[in-house]
């Protein structure tokens, strides 16, 4: 195979690809805090719904929840000409599965997808919790208005369902709302083994767990940063891709950490006025939420919350003790913010949706020369433009310069020495839409 020199793509790369599209800015303005405050309104007041509260009640617990989103999803749908397909998933979780779940249940999901034109069975997911809980877990039968956690997460869903349904797609978007998170992670769990037993692909989850508070209970107050967790590399890997790990580098490049950067840098782009912080870690210490499930089963996956934490909002009965007023309630969430931070997810969702699919097959080579070696499986695809590729100083979170070189399948990077810098390579559509970073994992001479 002739090696594509970088002097013949001079002209290629001084082409300007659209860097920001009207269509983004379109999403963003058209997300609405208004909407977001009746929704978590709304599923603040079912009282409780916690995974093993009341299922026949029409006002009250998490059957009922669970049955007004899906009358919301199926409302967007019918505004759609059906364009989402609106359904439950469960899974029959038995009592003593673990010492929170005292009963047998019913892990309900409730799951809208809205497919893709030319990739329907490629799917970006935003998920947000249906279920609350207040200090003792196995209470399912006092209140528990779980009013950020998780109605904000829920309420954004379902509000990028709304404003999303109003455009085409090439690959799928799924909004879901799992149960089961703070009895042990089941509806992730469920909702992943499902997606394996269909053949999904899947591009990764944004997981939306607390995305309404603004004052920490250290006192910081901040409407503008918020978290993206995300692990270093997949716990599915090999023993052979681990060795090539120690030699090659990768500790902090697998797809979860790829997506989260993507989000770090769209961000950035559409919504300067945010501040994205990248947590290298799964999520929080010795904490949990619904992405690790599909991260177990090896599909990236991230959770996107608030910066600043309040303790005294979690997981707490309502009382006043103190002076301090505990519990999970509506008023004290904003909604604004968790506007900002559904907006966050939908221009990703969007991006990635309107995007091609990311690189195949990518190799890398450069061992003791001046330059570095690349080459890749070219996707059949019209609508793609080129790649482009991208590199970082080995101790930098984000990707910080790049270079598109065209509709090829090989380049050479001239002038760039393979040991000093981490690389990767995207894909990039006519549309100007960008595929999620592709890390070489092979290496060749």
């Amino acid at each position: 195979m002739k090696i594509v020199s970088t002097s013949a793509f001079l002209l290629i790369t001084t082409f300007l690809i659209a860097q920001t599209d009207q269509k983004i800015y379109d999403i963003i303005d058209n997300v609405s805090a208004n909407r977001i405050e009746k929704d978590i309104k709304t599923l603040a007041g079912f009282g409780t719904r916690h995974t093993l509260s009341d299922t026949v009640s029409q006002t009250r617990g998490i059957g009922a929840a669970r049955r007004w989103i899906k009358s919301e999803f199926d409302k967007i749908s019918a505004a759609c000409n059906d364009c989402l397909e609106v359904f439950y998933q469960k899974d029959l979780v038995k009592k003593g599965a673990n010492q929170r779940i005292v009963k047998d249940v019913w892990v309900v999901n409730v799951v809208a997808i809205q497919r893709g034109t030319k990739y329907p069975n490629r799917f970006i997911i935003m998920s947000g919790d249906i279920d609350s809980r207040i200090s003792d877990p196995t209470n399912y039968t006092d209140d528990a208005p779980g009013a950020n956690d998780n109605a904000s997460g829920m309420a954004g869903a379902i509000e990028a369902a709304r404003v999303l349904s109003k455009y085409q797609f090439e690959s799928s978007i799924i909004y879901v709302g799992l149960s089961g998170e703070e009895q042990g992670l089941f509806g992730g769990k469920g909702l992943a083994k499902y997606a394996k037993e269909k053949n999904w692909e899947i591009v990764g989850i944004m997981n939306n767990d607390m995305i309404g508070n603004i004052k920490g209970v250290d006192g910081i107050i901040d409407n503008r940063t918020f978290r993206i967790f995300s692990e270093p590399v997949p716990p599915t890997e090999t023993e052979k891709e681990r060795r090539s790990r120690r030699f090659y580098g990768g500790e902090v490049d697998g797809i979860s950490r790829q997506l989260a950067r993507y989000i770090h840098k769209n961000v950035k782009t559409y919504m300067p006025e945010m501040n994205p912080m990248l947590v290298y870690r799964l999520d929080r210490f010795g904490r949990g939420g619904h992405h690790r499930p599909f991260n177990d089963a090896g599909f990236a996956g991230i959770r996107i919350m608030e910066a600043h934490e309040n303790y005294t909002q979690q997981h707490q009965d309502i009382r006043e003790e103190n002076g301090i007023k505990y519990g999970d309630v509506v008023e004290h969430v904003n909604f604004d913010y968790a506007a900002k931070l559904t907006a966050v997810n939908a221009i990703n969702l969007a991006s990635i949706a309107w995007a091609p699919p990311a690189v195949k097959e990518p190799e890398i080579g450069g061992i003791v020369e001046p330059s570095v070696k690349f080459r890749w499986k070219k996707i059949d695809d019209p609508n793609i433009k080129g790649y482009k590729i991208y590199w970082r100083d080995t101790t930098s979170p984000t990707w910080d310069h790049s270079r598109f070189v065209g509709d090829v399948d090989n380049f050479v990077l001239k002038g760039i020495v393979i040991d000093n810098y981490l690389f990767g390579i995207s894909t990039v559509g006519k549309n100007g839409f960008e595929s999620p970073v592709t890390f070489p994992p092979k290496n060749f001479r």
